[in-house]
């Protein structure tokens, strides 16, 4: 998986008390997604597909998330790109790169490792890059204990 420059890419590590096919499901579903993630999507996650959806947490009810859907491999790999930390009103990001998520599961003793890469926040605009690293680092920290309380109940 190659080296990764701390700037360009966020890794995350969770172990989660579930079966691989109950976690892929928990990523590739959209109504799944939406509910341990915080967001209401519209559409269905298919490779080529761009899915929409409005944050749902409180504060960030006005935030449109796009995620453009490239690889399903089911039970092992999925990813899609998106805009990181699209939060300011009032700023046009379609004109920005995206990032690339890509969730990856492996099966181990205790059920199932899903690791959460994020990269590519090397060619977003300099003015926005530190921010939307570090509110995306400690924003996959906490969607990792979502999505754990959402499949080991």
């Amino acid at each position: 998986m190659g080296l990764h420059k701390t700037t360009d890419s966020i890794e995350k590590h969770i172990v989660l008390r579930a079966p691989r096919l109950r976690v892929w499901h928990a990523l590739t579903n959209t109504e799944e997604f939406s509910a341990w993630f915080g967001i209401k999507l519209e559409g269905a996650f298919v490779p080529g597909a761009t899915v929409h959806g409005q944050i749902t947490r409180p504060g960030h009810q006005i935030v449109t998330i796009e995620m453009a859907i490239e690889q399903m491999d089911p039970e092992s790999r999925m990813s899609y790109r998106w805009h990181p930390y699209p939060f300011e009103s009032g700023v046009d990001y379609s004109t920005e790169p995206t990032t690339l998520v890509e969730f990856q599961l492996e099966e181990v003793a205790e059920g199932t490792q899903l690791t959460v890469v994020e990269s590519g926040f090397d060619r977003i605009p300099l003015a926005r890059r530190a921010e939307a690293l570090r509110m995306n680092d400690a924003g996959w920290a906490e969607e990792l204990k979502n999505i754990a309380r959402h499949v080991e109940s």
